[in-house]
């Protein structure tokens, strides 16, 4: 079975759901704080397992499972970079008919996910063919590599909104925790420790949201930024060993 990012999603969320699990059964016996923190294990909100925490957890696990398709991409660019499709030298150059060799080898790597650099190889030489024409190969391959950067910002939309959803959530719990505490107030007989006590794992979800938030935005722009450096390194390579390397004869 062929992994897409749907089967991604359901692997993680399976992994987010045993990471509850596990964590509900380990945490308490390591450390009671940490399972309120992190869970809000004995919840007297929630019905537990179903609490904000775990929502959290469950969905931060989905943002992991994208970032782990997109260093997939990042991986398999680098593979086929060592697949070394063009010519490296400093003399070769390149003519009609030398390109369809070319073309018939990067064409076994199209159906790959992502597989930029083939893809930017097979429409260039495609357009040289046709037009025999070094300018018009070059915009072709200079709107490839703009069409692949706008498909691959498309492909953070996901991300990008589960790093704004999970403290959003967190907000929200914080807000039903601290709606909680003030409902179960007895206006005559106050009991000021078990107030500040729910009020205090209602600012729970907000720590737990932002520290979640923080980590998976930092994995986005450290994916983000490598997976940008692989497409402009396969424009480049393209640039540099196809494109000035095209030679029309008379």
């Amino acid at each position: 079975m062929k992994l897409t990012r749907g089967v991604m999603g359901g692997i993680s969320i399976l992994a987010g759901i045993v990471l509850v699990a596990i964590l509900s059964f380990v945490l308490p016996e390591i450390s009671r704080k940490a399972a309120i923190i992190f869970l809000d294990r004995y919840s007297t909100v929630f019905t537990y397992p179903f609490t904000i925490q775990n929502l959290m957890i469950i969905l931060f696990c989905l943002g992991i499972g994208d970032i782990v398709m997109r260093w997939r991409a990042i991986l398999f660019e680098k593979k086929f970079m060592a697949k070394h499709y063009l010519p490296e030298d400093e003399r070769t150059i390149l003519q009609s008919h030398d390109l369809g060799g070319i073309r018939r080898n990067v064409r076994n790597d199209l159906h790959e996910d992502g597989a930029y650099l083939p893809a930017m190889i097979d429409r260039s030489i495609l357009q040289f063919q046709a037009s025999h024409s070094v300018e018009q190969t070059n915009m072709i391959l200079n709107s490839v590599n703009e069409i692949y950067f706008n498909q691959m910002e498309l492909k953070y939309n996901m991300l990008r909104y589960l790093s704004w959803v999970i403290p959003t959530i967190g907000f929200i719990g914080t807000v039903v925790g601290i709606a909680y505490a003030l409902s179960a107030i007895n206006p005559d007989q106050p009991n000021l420790e078990n107030i500040t006590k729910t009020l205090a794992i209602a600012f729970n979800t907000t720590l737990l949201a932002l520290m979640l938030s923080a980590a998976l935005v930092f994995l986005i722009h450290l994916a983000q930024e490598r997976e940008e450096g692989a497409l402009n390194s396969s424009h480049s390579y393209c640039l540099n060993n196809l494109i000035n390397r095209l030679y029309v004869s008379d």
